[in-house]
């Protein structure tokens, strides 16, 4: 009888814990962001085309592979600036 009890109880508790964290919209945002961020680190996806670029020498980036042996360096700089601007702002 009591674990049908406690059972509601904390299928209580956490419908009215999502209605609170949902209902801000700025909340929902970061908490779907991070979501992201975790099913991707999970998958093994990178969806950052800038971190992409930066890395021409993995394997399954083949064609950025290719343009960096021909002499292309657009990608390689770019993620090169992206970087040192990003660590700039953070300081």
């Amino acid at each position: 009888m009591k674990k049908g009890v406690y059972t509601t109880l904390v299928a209580a508790g956490s419908a009215a814990l999502g209605a609170y964290i949902f209902s801000d919209e700025n909340r929902k945002s970061k908490i779907k962001s991070q979501y992201h961020k975790v099913k991707n680190q999970l998958l093994g996806e990178e969806t950052n085309t800038i971190e992409k670029a930066g890395k021409p020498e993995e394997v399954s980036h083949h064609e950025d592979s290719k343009m960096v042996s021909e002499g292309a360096q657009f990608g390689v700089q770019y993620y090169n600036d992206y970087k040192e601007n990003k660590e700039d702002t953070s300081q």
